[in-house]
């Protein structure tokens, strides 16, 4: 028993250590971030839908996913997003990724079913100000209440919704 018991204390330890790490590489990434507003993001989907972050992130989080079809480390977190994208609400902008038509065939050969804007010169990311895809942004009531870069995993993305 003692020897479990130690090992589930080494375990918790090397959680706690990794959730230090990464809140602390996420603060470097997003330091040059620094208003908590989210910039207004009014635009049409791809699927033809008009998306109002503000009104859709009122009283619910909604994820705001800025990725890339060339976006080497999206191709790890975009599954993630759309199986999210299931029980909340997605709107994924893609950044420098072409055409909509070559975007929506990307999107279509890989199933994946999430809002999506496309922001061919990446005018949207600009506004948000940020350099790095994937980056994933928790908006509610028109105001960022987390935001992440880089690959992270769907226990890290679910953690960031419910610690809200």
């Amino acid at each position: 028993m003692k020897k479990v018991l130690n090992l589930f204390k080494k375990a918790l330890l090397y959680i706690l250590l990794f959730t230090l790490v990464s809140v602390a590489v996420d603060m470097w990434r997003t330091r040059d971030f620094t208003s908590s507003e989210s910039p207004t993001t009014h635009a049409t989907a791809l699927s033809g839908n008009t998306i109002d972050l503000d009104l859709l992130s009122q009283n619910k989080p909604v994820v705001v996913y800025f990725w890339a079809t060339w976006c080497g480390a999206c191709k790890f977190v975009t599954p993630t997003i759309n199986w999210l994208s299931q029980y909340y609400d997605v709107v994924a902008i893609s950044a420098s990724s072409g055409e909509a038509r070559r975007v929506q065939a990307y999107l279509n050969s890989h199933d994946y079913q999430f809002e999506n804007i496309n922001d061919p010169r990446s005018h949207i990311s600009s506004r948000w100000n940020l350099k790095v895809t994937p980056t994933i942004a928790i908006v509610e009531n028109g105001e960022i209440k987390n935001i992440t870069t880089g690959i992270t995993t769907p226990i890290g993305l679910l953690a960031r919704l419910w610690l809200l």
